[in-house]
């Protein structure tokens, strides 16, 4: 066995001993990992203020916001730890139980998936929420920050094993060499989630035999229909872009019917203006808005594009039916909503439209595993196998089915001896 073998297969057997453990024993552990961060700002802090120096001019405004990690960022970060450790145990839940005989029971199980190869952006926060799923479902861990955050993410990670004897069933990596190796683990690592840019994330999956779990672009739309409430659209669409623009599930594409485009885009602008959002425009939007001051002219390729800043694309459509479409045709897959107050569209929205989140008279910026409850993420999905949306412990386990018998042969069902009886039993 080669060296990188061994190191891999050393952090297997220590996710094996984690999932012995109780809930109660890595609960524990979070709650212990929450207060060493709580105690120790100041190092994360002069850590974090390292990397934004060494950076800053270097990346975009959008990569050095999702860099600093503030005090805001980092007492959410310590909450999310506390909120993780509080949640059901997502390890040993029988799904599902069955009577196939009398005295031959079937149990479908969840089990941790193992070993998780996680690739992310410079974003340290995402690391505090990743170890925290982690840990919480009994997973090993391999970690590769963006390069940007590397004293940051290695300052959190010392906490880490100084707080949790060691931390053996966690790996932090430092460079690129690191990721291609563990991409070549497999059988050793059993799932990688890459979060990064379309051609990292393809990167990824072109270059190993592991399965990968997440998405690409976040180009996420938001049509308002001309029944929609013209104050609450306003409301929706400037926070599912200026929220947060650098986050994944940031608006880049406002569709509006062309029944209240004249009413509605002025409204939109003006709302867009104190930030300042630039606006590319189709023709009939612009026609309306172009003398606003931020818009221009947009381009076929802006529909595809993901800004990741206070840039968004505009267009106006002359029925939902031209709105699903586009989506259809541009979507990442990501998260889509529509603000409008036509029940029967609003259905029809949410089944016609292939997203993993689609929402209706809300942000974007709801598609979150923290504000959908579970604790924490550790990505977005637009996989259609496994897990879909944002992805939390549930996403971080396998199951397994257990049969449990009393001398029963399949000799005896096969020539007619004894029938099965396939009775559901409560959980």
């Amino acid at each position: 066995m080669h060296d990188d073998e061994r190191k891999y297969g050393l952090l297997r057997e220590a996710a094996l001993s984690l999932s012995l453990l109780t809930d109660e024993e890595r609960s524990g552990m979070l709650c212990r990992l929450a207060d060493a961060l709580d105690k120790r700002r100041g190092a994360i802090r002069a850590a974090n203020e390292a990397d934004i120096e060494a950076s800053r001019g270097k990346i975009p405004d959008a990569l050095l916001h999702r860099l600093t990690l503030s005090e805001g960022k980092l007492d959410g970060a310590i909450e999310g730890l506390r909120a993780v450790a509080a949640l059901p145990c997502p390890v040993g839940r029988v799904k599902e139980r069955r009577l196939l005989d009398e005295g031959l029971v079937l149990e479908k199980v969840t089990y941790p998936l193992g070993v998780i190869g996680m690739v992310f952006e410079a974003r340290p926060d995402a690391l505090v929420q990743i170890v925290s799923l982690a840990l919480k479902s009994a997973n090993g861990l391999v970690l590769k920050g963006g390069r940007e955050a590397d004293r940051t993410n290695r300052a959190i990670v010392d906490i880490i094993r100084d707080c949790l004897d060691g931390a053996p069933w966690l790996m932090l990596l430092s460079s690129h060499g690191d990721v291609d190796e563990m991409l070549s683990m497999e059988g050793l690592v059993d799932l990688v989630i890459p979060r990064g840019s379309n051609a990292f994330v393809r990167y990824v999956m072109d270059h190993t035999h592991i399965p990968v779990m997440g998405h690409a672009d976040g180009i996420c739309s938001v049509y308002v229909d001309k029944s929609a409430d013209p104050d609450e659209a306003v409301k929706i669409v400037v926070d599912s872009k200026t929220q947060y623009p650098a986050a994944c599930n940031a608006v880049e594409t406002v569709l509006v019917h062309q029944d209240i485009a004249a009413s509605f885009l002025p409204r939109l602008a003006e709302a867009f203006a104190s930030f300042p959002v630039e606006m590319h425009c189709d023709e009939a939007s612009y026609s309306i808005i172009g003398g606003c001051g931020h818009a221009c002219h947009a381009t076929d390729e802006d529909w595809d594009r993901e800004y990741l800043a206070l840039e968004c694309a505009i267009k106006v459509v002359a029925s939902a039916d031209e709105a699903i479409g586009h989506i259809a045709r541009h979507s990442s897959h990501h998260t889509d909503a529509i603000v409008c107050q036509d029940e029967a569209l609003k259905q029809r929205f949410f089944h016609e439209v292939d997203s993993a989140d689609v929402f209706c008279n809300c942000s974007t910026r709801f598609a979150d595993g923290f504000r959908f409850g579970l604790g924490a993420e550790v990505g977005i999905s637009t996989s259609k196998i496994h897990a879909r949306g944002p992805v939390g412990l549930e996403g971080l386990t396998t199951t397994k089915w257990q049969l449990s018998g009393s001398g029963q042969v399949v000799k005896d069902y096969a020539e007619g001896r004894s029938r099965f009886l396939h009775k559901e039993l409560p959980l």
